[in-house]
C-alpha cells in the first residue's frame, strides 16, 4: 500500500482542502510558534501542549529540552526551565518519539508500551538474574530515589555501552513501569519506585491498548495541527498496527493538503478540528530551533512543510559536515530561512557557520533575512549569559558588514 493510500484508509474522505501555506501556518500555531505565547502557563504549559519534549545529551548553546520552551516563550530563565521539568512530580521521562520528558498526566497513556516491553522481556543486553531485578526494587523501596551509580554502578568498564547488571535491571524496570524517572541530577537519571512517585490516581490507571493509542494520536494531532498518517506514527513512534484501528475515531478529521503529495499533488492528511476552526493569525516567532524540536524532528515533514532538508550532523565525520556540528534552523516569518552552528567561548556566543537558505546569490537575496538572524543571535546570546556574538564562517561575506553592525547596535 502506498503512503497516500494508507492515509486514505480507513474511510478517508476529506472535509476540507488546505493550501500548503495554510497547512504551514496551522502547524506553526499548533506548535506554539505563531500567535501570542502562553506565558502564564509557562514551561509546563509548553510541555503539556506538545505532549513530549525530546531529551538529548548534546549541549552546545543549551540542552535541547531547554531550547524547546525558549523557542516558544523567549528568554525564560534556565533554572525555571529545569525546575518545571524535574523534581516537582509534574513530569516523567519515558520512550515516546525518543527519550522524552512527558507530562505526568500521560503516565496511563503509555501503559500499552510498558506492556509491550514486558511481553518482550529481554531488553538492553544480556538477561539479568531475577534476584538482581528484585534487589534494585528493594533498594529503591528502602532508600528512596537513587541514581544508577548510587544503586551500585552504571558500568562494568569504562566503555559507555558496557552496562552493569544493576544498570540493565533498573533500565528494564523503567521500561516495564516498575520504576519511573521524574528527575535528573547532573544529567543522571534518578530512579524511583513508580508506585511511590506517580500520583495514585494515575498509577492505578491501566487503559486498554487502543484507548492509550487513540488518546495519544489525538494529542499528537493537536500538537501538529495537520498531519499525514506518517507524521502521526512518528510523533510518539507508534506502529502501523497500533495507529490504523483508531485513526477513524480518534477525533481528527480527514483533509487534503495541496502540494504535500508526489510532484506537488494534494495529499491526504488528518487535522485537529480546533485547528480548522479559525485562521492562524498573530506574530511569528523569530528564533533558533533545536534540531530535536518537535517542529523539525521529523525530517520528511520538515522538508514537506518548509522545503528545507535538515540533518543533524553531530555524528557525521567533521570533513563531511555541510552545515556544522549542531546546526540550528533559523525560524523567521513562519519559514525556515537559514542555519546557525553555535558554540560558546566564555562570554561570547560564536556562530561557527551561518547559511541562509536563499543565498549566496544576487546582492539582496540573503540580506532580507539578516535582520532576523541578528535578532535571533542577540536574543540567544543574552539568554545563555553571553555579552557578545562573533561570526566565523558566513555563507556570503557580502552580508558581514550589515550583520556585524546589527549585532553591535
Amino acid at each position: 500500500m502506498t503512503a497516500a493510500a494508507a492515509d486514505r484508509a480507513p474511510g478517508h474522505r476529506a472535509t476540507a482542502v488546505l493550501s500548503a501555506d495554510e497547512a504551514r501556518r496551522i502547524a506553526l500555531r499548533a506548535q506554539g510558534l505563531l500567535g501570542a505565547p502562553d506565558r502564564r502557563a509557562g514551561v509546563r504549559g509548553v510541555l503539556r501542549h506538545l505532549g513530549a519534549v525530546q531529551l538529548d545529551t548534546i549541549s552546545v548553546l543549551a540542552r535541547s529540552h531547554e531550547l524547546v520552551p525558549y523557542a516558544r516563550l523567549g528568554a525564560v530563565g534556565r533554572p525555571a526551565v529545569e525546575a518545571a521539568y524535574w523534581g516537582a512530580g509534574t513530569s516523567f521521562e519515558y520512550w515516546s518519539h525518543a527519550a522524552c520528558v512527558l507530562p505526568i498526566e500521560e503516565w496511563p497513556l503509555f501503559a500499552f508500551r510498558r506492556r509491550r516491553y514486558r511481553d518482550r522481556g529481554h531488553l538492553w543486553g544480556h538477561q539479568v538474574a531475577p534476584e538482581t531485578y528484585r534487589h534494585v526494587l528493594d533498594q529503591l523501596r528502602a532508600e528512596g530515589p537513587l541514581t544508577s551509580t548510587e544503586l551500585g554502578g552504571a558500568k562494568k568498564t569504562a566503555q559507555w555501552w558496557d552496562w552493569s547488571d544493576t544498570k540493565i535491571a533498573v533500565e528494564r524496570a523503567l521500561a516495564f513501569g516498575d520504576v519511573v524517572c521524574t528527575e535528573r541530577r547532573s544529567w543522571k537519571r534518578v530512579y524511583a519506585l513508580a508506585e511511590q512517585a506517580v500520583p495514585a490516581a494515575l498509577f492505578g490507571q491501566e487503559p486498554e491498548d487502543e484507548t492509550c493509542v487513540r488518546t495519544l494520536v489525538a494529542q499528537a494531532g493537536a500538537a501538529l495541527g495537520v498531519a499525514t498518517r506518517a507524521d502521526l506514527l512518528d510523533y510518539h513512534r507508534l506502529r502501523a498496527e497500533e495507529l490504523d484501528p483508531v485513526l477513524a475515531d480518534c477525533g481528527l478529521v480527514p483533509v487534503e493538503v495541496a502540494g504535500w503529495g508526489p510532484d506537488g499533488a494534494p495529499a491526504p492528511a488528518w487535522a485537529d478540528p480546533a485547528a480548522l476552526a479559525s485562521a492562524p493569525r498573530g506574530r511569528h516567532r523569530t528564533t533558533l530551533l533545536s534540531p530535536f524540536d518537535s517542529l523539525v524532528w521529523d525530517r520528511a515533514r520538515t522538508e514537506r512543510i518548509f522545503g528545507m532538508t535538515h540533518r543533524l550532523e553531530a555524528y557525521t565525520p567533521k570533513h563531511k559536515r555541510v552545515h556544522g556540528y549542531f546546526a540550528m534552523p533559523l525560524l523567521a516569518g513562519g519559514r525556515l530561512v537559514g542555519r546557525v552552528d553555535p558554540a560558546r567561548e566564555g562570554r561570547t556566543l560564536v556562530a561557527r557557520q551561518i547559511s541562509l537558505t536563499d543565498a549566496p546569490g544576487p546582492r539582496g537575496t540573503g540580506a532580507r533575512h539578516v535582520e532576523a538572524l541578528a535578532a535571533a543571535l542577540r536574543e540567544a546570546a543574552a539568554w545563555v549569559g553571553c555579552e557578545a556574538v562573533r561570526v566565523e564562517a558566513l555563507h556570503d561575506e557580502r552580508l558581514r558588514p550589515t550583520l556585524e553592525k546589527l549585532l553591535t547596535a
